[in-house]
């Protein structure tokens, strides 16, 4: 484990703007970078973390609308 601690949505963001980095890549990243602080091999800026957050939710809010949008098209044509 690295003593440099990361910072969450730099990390994401890659020096992007929050509205250019994809969905699927925020999770993805995401995903490596919260796996690897819960076990204990990645070390993250802890005081700004929840602020950082906002990023996965965001994304994950997107991915949970395009599905219940897939469902409701799906259930449509079953009717």
């Amino acid at each position: 484990m690295s003593d440099r601690e990361l910072n969450f949505a730099q990390e994401i963001l890659g020096g992007r703007s929050w509205r250019d980095v994809p969905d699927d890549e925020v999770l993805a990243v995401a995903e490596r970078l919260l796996n690897g602080w819960m076990a204990g091999e990645t070390r993250m800026e802890r005081p700004k973390l929840y602020d950082h957050y906002a990023l996965l939710l965001l994304a994950l809010t997107r991915r949970v609308r395009a599905l219940e949008s897939r469902v409701a098209a799906l259930e449509e044509g079953r009717s």
